[in-house]
Formats: structure tokens, sequence, C-alpha cells
């Protein structure tokens, strides 16, 4: 009877498998016949939640990702660097401190923390640092400092922006830069009044401005260009006649934050008469960079722990999150901050969990890049594998649940839509999937809800 019952369940369980896959296979090849043409294709891949294949299409195809990018990054760095780790903020100083007066220099440095001077965090926002720097320098006894306030830039390397990255993405805020020192998230907000400048959230260092923008349509259709170390920032395109709120990229986040540290320090009594220098500045004009005092550290700061970071990065798809985890990965595990370091140890972190290295061509760890190119089978085997890691309810918690009710990272770039992650349909069946579409002529987000659908 039991032998009778097993035959009878598995004998279920093929037949849904095939009505499933039919049901897929039906409005994919739909998809696949209708009018809007796909040049460069489709790449679908659907699991049970144990690895067995459900339904491929093209699985193994690489092809543009746009942010589902970012699932591989999110795993990588939480199984690499642990769920608990946390970036650092330092300050010290050189010289002697007698009479209240520090005969020597002020030092701000830091591992390239992402999400100092972010809003999103309570507890972490601008003012949290304010308040704990000022009071370790009022704590330390410095009531006037004789020297430059210096912000130690030079963690990671020189280059803060990914090769391939577009140029009209890069002045804009989801195209900011990683430094060694970030503030702000790098990011800043204009409210513009049809073509004039109304304010800005914070007052940008050094910026002159071109304004090339014009007055037309309902919605932000304007580009912000910025460039690392510019003092030019060129703003183009439309914006409808109302007051909108754009936000770009800071050129020059170590500065900036260096410029709001002096303004501290005179708002809190604090006597400063020195120079607001960057470590990279120093080296631009052809000078040694300043060595931070290893001693006489009078403040250490830690930003949220990575779980919460990859939270906001999957569930905002925050890229410049995204790069800094890659060069923090590249110095972590092969001593070398660079983009290249960082993309290459997380192609070799994914082949050695038995993905296809042919499958995963990254280029960033973000998936701003149009040089990414990325198999739906990979996909779903790295997410295959990050459900049986025990760090998987924090990479879970961060992806969003979308319109249709599914648990999935989504990615959109031009003539790019992809969806990547988790679902239970309404009999009980737990899925895994990916699906990307490149080149589509129409909506391609709608089309492949419709094929999604099928698995509810």
């Amino acid at each position: 009877m039991k032998k009778a019952f097993g035959v009878l369940t598995l004998s279920t369980q093929i037949i849904f498998a095939q009505n499933i896959t039919q049901k897929l296979d039906a409005v994919t090849k739909s998809l696949m016949d209708s009018s809007g043409a796909i040049s460069s294709g489709l790449s679908f891949y659907v699991s049970d939640e144990n690895g067995n294949l459900i339904y491929d299409y093209q699985g193994s195809k690489g092809l543009s990702t746009a942010s589902t990018q970012k699932i591989f990054t999110a795993a990588a760095a939480l199984e690499t660097l642990g769920k608990n780790y946390t970036f650092k903020t330092t300050s010290s100083y050189s010289g002697s401190i007698s009479g209240g007066n520090l005969s020597g220099n002020l030092f701000v440095s830091s591992t390239g923390d992402p999400t100092l001077g972010s809003w999103r965090y309570d507890a972490y926002k601008p003012e949290n640092f304010k308040q704990k720097l000022i009071e370790a320098v009022k704590k330390s006894g410095i009531k006037k400092i004789s020297g430059d306030l210096v912000i130690d830039d030079s963690y990671f390397d020189h280059q803060t922006i990914p090769g391939g990255w577009p140029w009209d993405d890069l002045g804009n805020y989801y195209g900011a830069g990683v430094w060694g020192i970030n503030w702000r998230e790098n990011q800043f907000d204009i409210n513009i009044n049809g073509t004039e400048f109304k304010n800005f959230s914070y007052p940008l260092e050094g910026i002159n401005w071109l304004n090339d923008v014009k007055v037309g349509g309902s919605s932000d259709q304007s580009l912000i260009f910025t460039a690392p170390h510019s003092n030019v920032a060129l703003i183009n395109g439309t914006l409808p006649a109302k007051t909108v709120t754009v936000s770009g990229s800071t050129p020059n986040p170590p500065l900036q934050l260096g410029v709001e540290v002096k303004q501290w320090l005179k708002e809190s009594g604090i006597e400063f008469t020195g120079k607001v220098v960057t470590n990279s500045q120093l080296e631009i004009e052809g000078k040694k960079p300043l060595e931070v005092p290893k001693s006489n550290v009078i403040l250490t700061y830690e930003s949220p722990t990575l779980d919460k970071i990859v939270y906001w990065f999957l569930r905002k798809s925050i890229n410049f999150y995204g790069e800094t985890l890659i060069k923090t990965l590249g110095k972590e595990k092969k001593a070398n901050p660079s983009f290249k370091s960082g993309v290459a140890f997380l192609k070799e972190f994914w082949k050695s969990k038995g993905i296809n290295p042919n499958m995963i061509n990254f280029a960033d760890g973000s998936g701003l890049s149009p040089q990414n190119y990325v198999a739906a089978k990979a996909e779903v085997q790295a997410l295959l594998y990050a459900k049986k890691q025990p760090w998987f309810d924090s990479y879970y918690d961060g992806f969003p649940t979308q319109d249709n009710g599914m648990k999935m990272k989504s990615g959109t770039m031009k003539d790019t839509k992809s969806f990547a992650g988790y679902h239970t349909s309404k009999d009980g069946k737990k899925y895994v999937f990916s699906i990307i579409i490149n080149n589509y002529q129409g909506s391609g987000s709608t089309e492949l809800q419709k094929i999604l659908n099928v698995l509810k």
C-alpha cells in the first residue's frame, strides 16, 4: 500500500511539473512570437526550492542583467565578510595638545564606510556623526587647532567609478562613485522650479554650474553630469514647470565632509584657522599624502552591520553600496582595492560554488554597467546557494515584494529588464527563478510579469 501511495504521489508531482512547464512554455513562446522584436533574446530559468529543474528557456545564455547583478554581490559579501562586519571611521591628531591648543593636524580617516552620513539608518544620520566627532574633540581637551583638517581618503585606490559605466549615469545619484571617505551616500539634491535652482540639500563646495535645462513635459527628464574631483557640473534635459527635486552625485565627497566638519568646529566654539585638505588633493598637487597617526585616536565610529547595509542595497538597489562592497572584497581578500580585483574575486567566489564561469561575465558589483552578462541559470544557482546558508534570512529580507506579490529583485536599464527571486504559489509550491530580457520593443516589464504570473 505504501508503495502504491509513493507511486501515486510521484505521478502527481510529474503531472504537476508537466502542467506548469507547459504553461510556462506557452506564455514564453507567445512572447517570443509577438510583434515585439527581441534581438538579443530571453533567458529564463525556474527550479523548485531543491534545485530540480522546472523550466529552462535559454537559461544558460548570458544577457545584460541590470540590477539583478546585485544578488551575486550581496551574497558573496555576506558570506565573505560576515553579516556583522562593520566599516570604521576614525579621528586622530598629530602633534601635541597644550593648554587646549592642538599644535598639529586633526585627521578624519575611514575604511570606506558607505553609510557615513546616510539618512537611512536611525542613530547613524549626519547629526549623529557630528555629535560623536565634536564630543571626541572636546573630550581630548582641544579648544583650538593650529594645524589643518586632513581628510584621509586613501583607503581605496584613486578610481572611484567602475570602467564601462555610461557617461550619462555618472553625475546622477545612482551613478555615485566610491571613495576612501564617503559622505551622505555621495548624493546631493537640488530643488529646481522650471529652470531656476531654488536650493540644495546642502551647499556643494566649490562647484560651478552650467545650466542647460529646459522647461517641458510632465516628468523629470533631466541629466546631471559631474566628474570626480571636477569643480564643474552640468545639468540638461527637461523639467516640468513646477518645483522638482533632482538628485546628483557629489564630485568630491571627502572635501565635502571636510568643509562640513570645519563648520561644525566653528559652531562648537573650537577655533580653527587652518585649511581643509584631502590626501587625494595633495597627490593631485604633486605633494605627499599625510600619514594618519596610529596613536592619538580620539574617535572610532562604526557603521551599521553588513546585514543592514545589504538590506538597503537590495531593497532600494543602491549602486554605490554594491561598488563599495566590490572594492572592500578586493581589499580584504586580494589586498587590492581596485574594481578589477573585486570583480575578479566575485567571479572566483561563484565559480567555487559550482557556477559555470562562462555564465557570469561580471563588470561591476551593481549591474549599472552594460558590460555585465549573466545567465538566468546562474542567477538561480546563486539564489539556491544562498538559501542554504546561515545568513539567508538577512539576504532574503532585502528582496522587495513586487506588485505581483513575488519576493524578487528587479533590474531595469535601457532595453533591459530582469527579475530574480523566490516565490511560494497558492498551492504551496516553492520556486526559485530568474528571467532576463534584452532589447524588447515594448513593455518588457509587463511581458515578464505575465510570464511570472504563471507561477502564482
